[in-house]
């Protein structure tokens, strides 16, 4: 295997990481205003994020910097041609994460109510564009030969990339409302698990439809695995939250998540862009990834750093690991 393909896979596991991580956490956010009832239920959803939420942002920005490092010409023809969405999705990011820090601030009701606000719109919104975003990378944009991006902003809002947005805006709530029963105590928590099996059932009819018809485009035999791979633990997640297994059916739906990323990753190997002005203009991992010396000096920078990050990272969810609930919330706040 040549080191670009190397790359290629490694940024798949990154954005599976960023997926996994970020999407349970954009979930609590869209959940503060479906599942919480009051004020206190809202601080207590916000809670359960509150020390790891910043850093599930990191695998962003890894896999964002290891794109622009080892397929320059992916980043550039990706970030200019998407640069609405994906500028969007980064204001959302920015504002939501003031959101956090800035809600307790002030004791003032239309100030905490209007930051909360804020911490649900920037939570629906990347949700719903990430799906739009990889839906078109791997459906295939207007490439020409010169490697950059002709079509507008409108392309991108096809049927294809808008069910993409559907599946992992529906997906990532479901993961959120898994993680809420896995966290919290009390009558909230039994929201939450009736709540996340009334998701998943709309979550599997939506991530059915969109992986079937990226199969039938775009699949090949692992692809399929993948699906299956997908589907099967869906459907697991669904039914241990029905019977209160709380943390099978949150690894079950964080493999659903890998293994629906994984799909979109294989579906689109060689590819890392493809062109639907004519093949031939198509970015792969050939044509658009550094030299490889660039990909050598990566390859160890990252085996050296990456296994640090991942136990710093793992040792923070095992000190911040127990439940909570509303009686953890201090009534003067």
């Amino acid at each position: 295997m040549e080191l670009h393909d190397v790359w290629f896979v490694l940024i798949a596991v990154l954005w599976i990481g960023y997926f996994f991580l970020e999407g349970f956490d954009f979930g609590i956010g869209v959940l503060t205003k479906l599942l919480a009832r009051d004020r206190t239920e809202k601080r207590v959803l916000i809670n359960t994020i509150g020390p790891v939420w910043d850093g599930n942002e990191v695998w962003l920005l890894t896999a964002g910097g290891a794109t622009f490092a080892a397929f320059p010409e992916w980043y550039a023809t990706l970030f200019s041609g998407f640069y609405l969405p994906l500028l969007i999705i980064l204001l959302c990011l920015i504002v939501r994460g003031v959101a956090f820090e800035y809600r307790a601030k002030r004791s003032e009701e239309k100030w905490q109510r209007n930051w909360e606000q804020a911490i649900f719109w920037t939570s629906l919104v990347p949700a719903f564009l990430w799906g739009v975003a990889f839906g078109n990378i791997v459906r295939g944009v207007k490439i020409d030969r010169e490697m950059e991006y002709v079509g507008t902003f409108w392309d991108l809002l096809n049927p294809y990339a808008l069910l993409g947005g559907l599946v992992t805006l529906t997906l990532f709530t479901f993961h959120g409302a898994v993680f809420a029963s896995l966290k919290t105590l009390g009558d909230i928590r039994t929201r939450a698990r009736a709540l996340a099996l009334k998701l998943g059932l709309v979550t599997a009819v939506l991530a059915l439809v969109f992986l079937i018809w990226t199969q039938v485009d775009n699949g090949d035999g692992w692809s399929l695995l993948a699906l299956v791979i997908a589907a099967v633990c869906l459907v697991g997640a669904i039914g241990a939250i029905k019977i209160g297994r709380e943390g099978w059916s949150f690894a079950l739906s964080g493999v659903t998540i890998a293994a629906a990323v994984a799909m979109l990753f294989l579906a689109l190997f060689p590819n890392v862009m493809p062109s639907s002005l004519d093949p031939a203009w198509s970015l792969t991992v050939t044509n658009a990834s550094s030299s490889p010396y660039t990909l050598k000096i990566m390859t160890w920078c990252a085996a050296i750093a990456t296994p640090l990050v991942l136990l710093y990272q793992s040792w923070t969810y095992w000190v911040f690991r127990k439940r909570i609930g509303t009686q953890n919330i201090a009534q003067a706040h």
